[in-house]
């Protein structure tokens, strides 16, 4: 996802007065408002509202060609793929954010009455940038670990050939830990460990030059 810093919002929604940091914080029915009719999308951070801006060429095309070849491979399993449109609602961190692709097993679970915040997914995808790669590794995969449901993240670099996959590690006993396998050549597949499925790298990249 490409993140930018927050920046003021056009809205006549009055908003909270500011934290202790001096900025100005929201409360989730006022940003639920502004992203249900704003043409831009934003973050939710405990009061924060941060927008988020547009990918390039490269970053859009591994998006959809990831979002076709799996849903096309799931289509008669239990597995259900979902593009950036459907909000990931993080429950520990009151976080609402964005990934680029996301697999759920079963039925989605909606937060409450909304069915445009889901909460169990299984595999994120992230497709990096520049400007966002430490928080995709750092801050937002932390956030995303504590999602119960969720055990399995794809980073996938837009200017080469290279896929980070971590994979949770004993999952059934809840533990934090995290095996990181790295594919770095087209010939190669990733093994989807959660979807019993292995997606190729050729596929990833198939409409990107380098």
């Amino acid at each position: 996802m490409v993140i930018a810093q927050a920046k003021p919002i056009a809205t006549n929604i009055s908003p909270e007065p500011e934290a202790s940091d001096g900025k100005v914080l929201m409360t989730l029915e006022e940003y639920r408002a502004i992203v249900e009719t704003s043409e831009e999308r934003y973050e939710y951070c405990n009061g924060e509202i941060i927008a988020m801006t547009g990918g390039s060429s490269a970053h859009s095309c591994i998006a959809v060609d990831i979002t076709t070849f799996l849903n096309i491979a799931v289509r008669k399993t239990n597995f259900q793929i979902y593009n950036g449109d459907l909000r990931i609602w993080v429950p520990a961190f009151n976080h609402g954010t964005y990934a680029d692709v996301l697999v759920i097993n079963g039925e989605p679970e909606f937060n409450g009455d909304r069915t445009d915040e889901i909460l169990n997914p299984l595999l994120i995808v992230e497709v990096l940038s520049p400007s966002t790669a430490g928080y995709d590794r750092g801050d937002k995969f932390r956030k995303y670990r504590s999602i119960s449901s969720f055990c399995e993240y794809l980073l996938v670099s837009q200017s080469e050939p290279y896929v980070e996959q971590y994979h949770q590690i004993d999952r059934q006993n809840n533990n934090d830990r995290w095996q990181l396998q790295i594919c770095d050549r087209l010939e190669q597949a990733i093994y989807l460990q959660s979807l019993n499925l292995e997606l190729p790298m050729q596929e990833v990249y198939r409409r990107v030059k380098f």
